[in-house]
């Protein structure tokens, strides 16, 4: 995914309308980002990337592979653990149900 439908994805997600909103909330210039869209996106600074990056509380990974899609919430999509022959008492048990419940319900306030 290219980093012009990332950034349109991450401003539908936030509520952003349009790249003026965007320019004022995040401090990039609106020609900046205008040239996004006119110019391409090869010589993006640093320096607006690591705004958007803040903003957008992802990574600058994120941003510039577009490799990189998953995860556009910053949700745990799947938790797996494996443990070899450990046994968990009842508390151990009780403990990790508790923190399931936990990471759902930071899920369902989204």
């Amino acid at each position: 995914m290219s980093f012009l439908n990332k950034l349109e994805k991450l401003m539908l997600d936030k509520g952003i309308e349009n790249i003026n909103q965007l320019s004022k909330e995040t401090g990039i210039p609106y020609t900046t980002i205008d040239g996004f869209y006119k110019k391409g996106t090869e010589n993006i600074k640093l320096s607006t990337l690591r705004k958007l990056s803040k903003y957008f509380n992802c990574s600058l990974d994120f941003l510039v592979d577009d490799n990189i899609t998953e995860n556009f919430d910053n949700e745990i999509n799947t938790i797996a653990a494996h443990h070899d022959d450990d046994e968990f008492t009842e508390e151990e048990l009780q403990a990790i149900e508790e923190f399931k419940q936990f990471v759902l319900s930071k899920r369902k306030n989204k």
